[in-house]
Order: structure tokens, then sequence, then C-alpha cells
């Protein structure tokens, strides 16, 4: 029997843990796999590279909110006091919510670079909503962890 058998690729090699500052939790690479149904055509390194940049985003979106609670002496973001679904703080929920989030766009977003085809431009238009989903959803969890309103409006 000749011809072109097609396999799936295998399952992905432990990827080691993300380590961030002290007051955040640490981000697990295989987790946001799962449940941003990321396949293994996502290498290790890009999910690697994406998940810091969303870190560094949700971090940074958060400084301020950080620094008040550090300032009442809550060294850490599970310390906070939250209500617990699952036996975790919602506050570490909505964190890796929000990071996910912002890794799932990067990783959609240089995805449209990577098929040049008609077929490709046509999907590419079609993740444009997705992207500004995942974004947005990273937002909101931002406004949930730190109690912001989840709309901003403006007198013209």
């Amino acid at each position: 029997m000749n011809g072109f058998v097609v396999t799936a690729p295998g399952p992905v090699d432990e990827e080691p843990t993300i380590e961030n500052e002290d007051f955040w939790p640490a981000i697990e690479p295989g987790a946001c796999r799962d449940v941003m149904r990321l396949d293994q055509t996502i290498t290790p390194a890009r999910l690697r590279e994406a998940l810091v940049n969303a870190m560094i985003n949700t971090n940074g979106n958060l400084a301020d909110w950080q620094a008040s609670q550090l300032a009442l002496e809550y060294n850490q973001l599970d310390a906070v006091p939250a209500p617990r679904i699952d036996g975790s703080s919602q506050l570490i929920s909505l964190y890796h919510r929000a990071v996910y989030c912002f890794a799932k766009a990067e990783l959609m977003e240089r995805y449209r670079d990577y098929d040049s085809t008609l077929r490709g431009d046509r999907r590419s238009d079609d993740m444009g909503d997705g992207i500004d989903d995942y974004r947005r959803q990273a937002i909101i969890a931002i406004r949930n962890i730190s109690g912001e309103p989840h709309t901003t409006v403006e007198l013209i």
C-alpha cells in the first residue's frame, strides 16, 4: 500500500513552569495548552514566549493594584482576601485567564502570517474577531481583579 500517510503530532514534552515575580503565581504552559485548546503545532518555545509576554502585559496592567495590595501587607495574590472556588482564590483563576487570553491572542495574531494563501487570508480575516475577543476577555479578567468597572464611558 503506497500512499501518503498523515500522522498527528506527538505529545509535547514536559514544559517547565514559568516563574513569576513573588506576588504573582507561576504559569504552567501545559495548563494553558489544555485550557486554551492549543495543539502541538504551537511549539513549546513559541508558547513560552507568548506566555512571558502575556505575564508582562498582565502584571503591568495590574501594577497599581498590586502596589495597593502590598501596602496592605498582602505579599502574594493568593493572600488577598477573595472568594475561593474549587479550592483556589478566584483572583488566581482570573489572573490565569488574563495571561492565557493575552497569550492566545498573540499566538493567533502570529498565526495569521503563517499562511499567506487565499484560504489563509480568509481564515486570517475570520480570526480578527477572535483575537479581539481574547484581548477583551483578558481586560475583563484584569478589571475583575482590580475591582474596576468593565466599561468606560466618556462624554464627547
